[in-house]
C-alpha cells in the first residue's frame, strides 16, 4: 500500500483581530465536576457575531503535578473568555460577561471554586465584591489558598473566589480550513488538529468540539446581517456559483478550527501544530485559512511557518 498523499497547504494566511480577555481558573472536587463547570461556563460562546464573548478552556490541570498545580490542590480548567477589542464598550462589556458567568454557572456548580490567573495585570474588576453581594449580607472577606477572596455562604457549603479578576490584550479569529473529500474526511482531520491544539499553551477552540461547520464572510447581502454563510466555499452551491465558487476539485465538505489565545506567538504555534498533526488524513485534499485582506483584523497567521517568522520580523 502507498503513503497517504500529504493535504496541500497553500501559501495563505488567517485573518486574525485584537482581543480583550481575561484568564481564570476554576477547579471542583473531581473531574466530572470540573467538567460540568467547564461546559455551563463556556456555553453559548462559540463566535463573536451572536454571542456575548468567544470562551474556551485553555487547559486541564490535575492539581498536583508539576506545572499543573492549583492553589487548592484540586483538579480544575483554564477558562479564556474574549471579546473584540473593536467594541467601544469592551471593558464594560467583558466586566458583564464575568459577572454573568461566574456568578450564575460557576458559583451554582456543585464544590466549585474559581481564582484568577491574570493577578499581575494593572487593569482588573473587582468581580469578587460583587459577585459576593449573593450572601446577602453573610459573605465575608477572607485569606485562603494564598489568595484573598470572598467566601459566600450558600446551601451546598461555600463558594469561595478570589476579589479581582484581571484582564489584558490577547488575539482572536486564527483559523484553519480542513477540506476534505467527504464530511467524515474534513471532521477528522479537524478533530486531529483540535486534539493538538488542545496540547498547546494559552489558547482556546471555542466552537462546538472546536470545529465549525459554518465558516462565515463578512457582511451579506441583507443589511441587518453583519455575517454570512461564505457561499464560494460551499461544496454544495459549486454548480450555482460556476466559475465564482472557489471550493477545489474533489472536496465535498470544509471544516474549520478556530483559535483564539493570549499572544500572537501562541495562537501561531497551535496553527502551525495542528497542521502537521492532520496534514496526513485520509482524504483531506488541502489546508487553507480565511481572510479578508485585513478589512477584518491586521493579526495575519501565515500557514507556513518559515513565512509567518518572516513576516513576523518584517524581513
Amino acid at each position: 500500500m502507498g503513503l497517504q498523499p500529504q493535504a496541500t497547504v497553500e501559501d495563505t494566511y488567517a485573518e486574525g483581530f485584537r482581543s480583550i480577555y481575561a484568564e481564570f481558573l476554576i477547579t471542583a472536587r473531581d473531574q466530572e465536576w470540573v467538567e460540568h463547570c467547564c461546559r455551563a461556563v463556556t456555553g453559548h460562546a462559540s463566535s463573536t457575531i451572536l454571542c456575548d464573548c468567544e470562551a474556551g478552556v485553555s487547559q486541564y490541570v490535575d492539581g498536583r503535578s508539576p506545572g499543573q498545580e492549583t492553589p487548592d490542590g484540586r483538579p480544575g480548567a483554564v477558562i479564556q473568555v474574549h471579546v473584540p477589542r473593536f467594541r467601544k464598550d469592551r471593558e464594560q462589556h467583558l466586566e458583564r460577561v464575568l459577572l454573568a458567568r461566574i456568578s450564575q454557572n460557576v458559583l451554582t456548580c456543585p464544590t466549585a471554586r474559581c481564582f484568577d490567573r491574570l493577578t499581575d495585570e494593572p487593569t482588573f474588576f473587582k468581580l469578587g465584591k460583587k459577585i459576593a453581594y449573593f450572601g446577602d449580607g453573610y459573605q465575608y472577606r477572607d485569606q485562603r489558598w494564598g489568595t484573598k477572596g470572598w467566601v459566600i455562604p450558600i446551601m451546598g457549603g461555600e463558594f469561595y473566589l478570589t476579589r479581582r479578576f484581571g484582564y489584558r490584550s490577547g488575539i482572536m479569529g486564527g483559523n484553519l480550513w480542513l477540506m476534505g473529500t467527504d464530511v467524515d474526511a474534513a471532521i477528522d482531520a479537524a478533530r486531529r488538529g483540535v486534539e493538538r491544539i488542545g496540547q498547546m499553551p494559552d489558547t482556546i477552540t471555542p466552537f462546538p468540539g472546536g470545529i465549525a461547520a459554518s465558516a462565515s464572510k463578512a457582511g451579506s447581502r441583507y443589511s441587518f446581517l453583519i455575517a454570512s454563510t461564505y457561499a464560494e466555499y460551499c461544496p454544495t452551491l459549486r454548480t450555482t456559483l460556476g466559475d465564482r465558487s472557489r471550493v477545489p476539485a474533489g472536496v465535498e465538505s470544509i471544516m474549520e478550527i478556530v483559535i483564539n489565545g493570549g499572544t500572537l506567538d501562541a495562537v501561531a504555534a497551535a496553527t502551525h501544530a495542528a497542521i502537521e498533526a492532520c496534514r496526513n488524513t485520509p482524504g483531506l485534499v488541502k489546508i487553507s485559512a480565511g481572510n479578508y485582506g485585513g478589512r477584518l483584523g491586521k493579526t495575519f497567521i501565515y500557514l507556513d511557518p518559515q513565512r509567518h517568522e518572516r513576516e513576523r520580523r518584517g524581513a
